[in-house]
Parts: C-alpha cells; structure tokens; sequence
C-alpha cells in the first residue's frame, strides 16, 4: 500500500520526534515543529508516539490513497476533505482505495500532520526518519516531497472512528502568551529591559522557518558589552542578537550558540509558537521550572487517558 503525491504543496517533509544521540558530532534533532499535535495523531491510530508523519504547509499537498488506508490529521485547519467532504483535525478517518485527500483553505495554524495506521515504510538515518533538509538525509530522500512520490505504507480494513478530547487539543491562534523560564543570561538585561521583555508584545518577521523565528519589538539591551562561549542550545531556546532583537530556535536548530540566552519557551507551549507565521504576535511570560514540569505532566496525563481509550475501545470490539 501506498500515498502517491499528487501535489506536494509547500515544503511537505517527513518528521518524527526527533534525532537523537548525535548533539555532540553536530547533528541536529530536527523532527516535528508541534510535538503535541504528532503525539496526539499517532496516538489516536495507535502509533507508536515517534511514528513519523508529514508535516505540510498551506498550500499543502495532494494526496492519493492505492489501498484502503486509516488516518489522520492535526495541527492547523487547512479544510481537510477527503473526495470532496470534509474531514475532521484530530479524528481518525477511512480512505478508500483511490481516494483524494485535498486542503482548501486556511482557517488557523502553519502546520497541518497527516498520520497513517502503522507509519511509513522508508529507512532512517541515525534512528530517525525525520528530514534533515541540510544534509540531505532522512524522511524521503532527505528532501522535501515532490508530485509523483510515492510513500510506502500499511494497508488495513480495520477502522476506528475515535476523537481527541478538547481537554488535550492545543488552544491554538495568532497571539498568544508564552510561558518562558528565564534562560541562563536573562540576569544580564538591564532592568528596564526586563520590564520590555515581560511587558511588550514582539512580532514574527518574514525571517521565520523551521530553524528559528526571527522576533521584532523594542530592542533590549544587555548591562554591559558581554562575549560569551558557545554554549550548547534546544529548541525554543530564545536568544538576543547584537541589534537587540530576539530569535526563537526552532525544531532545525543548531545543537550551539554564541548569544546570550534570555529564556526558554516551556514544553507545553511549544506547539502554540510552533503554529504562528510571519506577521502574528506573542507576549511572554516568566513562570518557574515547577510550573513548567506541572504542565508538561498535566499532558502527560491527558495523553495517558486518550491512549487507554483507544486501547479499550479495540479490546471490546473484540469481544
């Protein structure tokens, strides 16, 4: 069984949850932008959770089903229909031999994650099948999809119609306020600073893609001229560059920085940022690591009780 490409829309790549292990040859971990949203896919097709899927963009892309396949979307709302009728983000649906799936419009979010019931047939680099676009390698190819790529999959008949909680399902749009932890050299701004940095509302520049979002707002300044060692970086850490301005790393970071690293976007926040583009805003606030570690169970939780029910609901079918 297989997906054939019939458009590939923009930059449509295969992801997972990650590379890891190799930080310290300088490979960085790629994977999905919004974890939460992949997790929650793969969990309601009873994927494992770093099952790979594709990651699509608006426009995205065209895709034809060879065999009856289950699956299913989260993230953005890009008006999934399958055939021409409308499908549901965060539910499982059923295609059918020859089936279309297309996206008309783009309601909110940057990126859309299509799952299927058993994961991609393709091989990976380094225990991974995300894309590595630098490189060149992993996900298909190591490159982003083109028309007439054809993805291997499993083929089922057995189908589940489930549903994701809104309990569970990010509360995602254009402004939000991101909970940080102060970073390492956020005691290095100069008081007023703090205040901009806490207070104001920073916009997402047209310099925004998967490695890191460029932010704009009031220039923060730092207490003295300061030069640091390269000091070792994560996705959603947040950096102040010489002009002032502040960058968000993203999911193709590099594993090392020079700047100074004002704070860090918590976990459960990710998937918020993750889903802004060029032109939103986002506001901060600080919180501390125990707040932090209270939310990233709280999902912890919730995606626990989404994989139990899934799990249930195959048991008594069975019955």
């Amino acid at each position: 069984m297989s997906l054939v490409i019939r458009k590939p829309g923009i930059l449509s790549t295969v992801q997972d949850l990650g590379r890891t292990g190799g930080r310290s040859f300088g490979i960085n971990p790629a994977g999905v932008m919004d974890r939460t949203a992949a997790r929650i896919v793969n969990t309601l097709l009873e994927n494992d959770e770093s099952t790979a899927l594709i990651e699509m963009h608006f426009p995205a892309a065209e895709i034809e089903f060879d065999s009856p396949t289950v699956f299913a979307i989260g993230g953005a709302e890009l008006d999934a229909q399958l055939d021409g009728k409308p499908i549901s983000n965060w539910s499982t649906a059923f295609a059918g031999k020859g089936s279309v799936l297309k996206f008309r419009n783009k309601s909110y979010g940057s990126r859309a994650y299509l799952g299927v019931r058993g994961g991609f047939a393709l091989d990976k680099w380094l225990g991974s099948l995300s894309t590595n676009l630098t490189a060149g390698l992993g996900g298909f190819e190591g490159r982003a999809l083109k028309a007439g790529d054809v993805i291997e999959c499993s083929s089922t008949d057995e189908y589940f119609p489930r549903t994701a909680g809104t309990s569970i399902v990010p509360l995602y749009h254009r402004f939000p306020t991101l909970r940080v932890i102060a970073g390492p050299e956020f005691g290095l701004l100069t008081a007023s600073s703090e205040q901009e940095f806490r207070k104001q509302g920073f916009t997402l520049t047209n310099e925004c893609n998967r490695m890191g979002f460029r932010l704009r707002g009031k220039p923060l300044n730092l207490l003295d001229r300061y030069e640091m060692v390269s000091a070792g970086v994560n996705f959603g850490t947040m950096q102040l560059l010489p002009d002032g301005q502040l960058i968000v790393l993203m999911a193709d970071h590099q594993t090392s920085g020079g700047y100074p690293r004002i704070a860090n976007v918590i976990s459960a926040d990710l998937p918020l940022l993750a889903q802004c583009g060029p032109g939103d805003g986002v506001s901060f606030e600080i919180v501390t690591v125990d707040e932090a570690e209270r939310l990233a169970l709280r999902f912890e939780r919730e995606l626990n009780f989404l994989r139990l029910g899934c799990r249930l609901q195959r048991q008594n079918a069975k019955r």
